[in-house]
């Protein structure tokens, strides 16, 4: 009997060892999303995954954006570094393979990529490899309040040109109306007027032969002229006072509340605007337009070409298996037509943009999905080094402490070093 009681006590003391044990796999996930009704969303569903995968805990994690950019390179040399990381893919990405800090997923996702956008598969692939899954897709563009349109008589519709652009910013102004916030201090937010029109102007044969060294690279004529068309809106004073000390989430809370007609935007940040206002309502959907980014003359990219990004989700270097499953789990149909549903993002899991509820994401949607030519974020696509370049200049450009020829030159001898 004591020999029972003595085997029955070890087994139970085996069970709860392989309990803790079971326990102690922690998936350490680190985002920088600022919306709380997203993130409220987010710990939702990483508690449903915790439901269905006993002993496992996901244990979310927080930087602001610039912060978590500044700390990367420290965090993913660290031990402790965390498992799941924010990515806008691009050369930032790269960099980072090969660095040898992230890891090689492309086994354990196996056919289930064939769920997802395949281009947006492409942006987190290295050399045929997969380092990460993306969770959505997004446009630059231009939203506006309409309220405030109306009262400087403007139709956010009619603006297609860039003269179109530069005569509403007048007419705004003389109307007493703020044109356009920026949140300068970030300096990202203004590199989209830069590159956006390089996009307009040259296409992707122009970044291209750019980056093959050609017509010049960053310091030929359609870069040069990228930044001497940004000076013609800045020398009109567009955006609001003391632009360059605004961080980008202080810009979208003040066009949130009101007080700018524009701003030029990653299309989620539709919703974002709405969190940041003074009163957590901001500019109601029907009250709030979009309009592509204008057109220069003698552009020669088409039109229907967006700027915009691929976001999504690497694994670091040793992550337990349990980080790409939940990848999986947050990027699966169900939870990318939950997020859809409430115009948080442009979901990659195909068929789930048919869950977009706001007719301003669905617009976004169908822009990208006629685009043949969809170009990542520069500060991101070009590579860290190069992508720092690319904000300073473009943030000395606005600020007039730089001609766009300089900008065009520190940007191209940036890429000159770095390649």
């Amino acid at each position: 009997m004591r020999f029972l009681t003595r085997l029955a006590l070890a087994a139970a003391g085996l069970t709860l060892a392989a309990g803790a044990a079971a326990a102690q796999t922690t998936v350490r996930w680190l985002h920088v999303e600022q919306n709380p009704a997203q993130v409220k969303v987010w710990e939702e569903v990483a508690r449903r995954f915790e439901a269905k995968n006993a002993g496992v805990k996901v244990e979310m994690q927080f930087l602001e954006n610039e912060a978590y950019k500044a700390k990367l390179p420290t965090l993913l040399q660290s031990r402790d570094r965390p498992h799941i990381l924010y990515s806008w893919a691009g050369g930032v990405l790269k960099a980072q393979v090969d660095a040898g800090v992230l890891e090689d997923i492309t086994k354990s996702v196996g056919a289930y990529k064939d769920n997802l956008s395949a281009g947006a598969v492409e942006a987190f692939t290295v050399d045929g490899k997969l380092y990460g899954l993306p969770h959505n897709v997004s446009q630059v563009g231009f939203m506006y309040n309409k309220d405030l349109f109306a009262k400087a008589n403007l139709d956010g519709g009619a603006i297609k040109t860039w003269d179109d652009l530069l005569a509403a910013v007048k007419t705004l102004k003389a109307a007493g109306v703020t044109p356009i916030a920026v949140g300068g201090q970030d300096k990202w937010p203004l590199h989209f007027y830069w590159t956006h029109l390089a996009v307009r102007l040259g296409g992707k044969p122009a970044f291209e032969a750019a980056l093959k060294g050609q017509n010049g690279g960053f310091e030929g004529e359609t870069f040069q002229k990228a930044g001497e068309l940004m000076k013609q809106l800045v020398d009109l004073e567009p955006f609001q006072n003391g632009f360059l000390g605004f961080k980008n989430q202080q810009a979208l809370g003040f066009f949130g509340d009101g007080k700018a007609a524009m701003n030029l935007a990653i299309s989620h940040q539709s919703t974002t605007q709405r969190a940041l206002a003074a009163d957590k309502k901001g500019i109601a959907e029907d009250r709030l337009g979009w309009f592509d980014f204008p057109v220069p003359a003698g552009a020669k990219g088409r039109p229907s070409d967006t700027l915009g990004g691929v976001n999504g989700w690497i694994i670091t270097k040793g992550a337990p298996k349990e980080a790409v499953e939940f990848v999986k789990f947050f990027i699966s149909d169900e939870v990318q037509r939950e997020l859809a549903k409430q115009n948080f993002i442009i979901p990659t899991f195909k068929g789930a943009e048919a869950a977009l509820s706001a007719a301003f994401m669905q617009n976004v949607a169908r822009n990208i999905a006629a685009s043949q030519y969809h170009q990542n974020f520069y500060d991101q696509d070009l590579g860290p080094s190069v992508g720092r370049v690319v904000n300073d200049a473009t943030a000395e450009i606005a600020g007039g402490s730089m001609t766009p020829k300089q900008a065009a030159k520190a940007i191209q001898d940036a890429f000159k070093q770095g390649n």
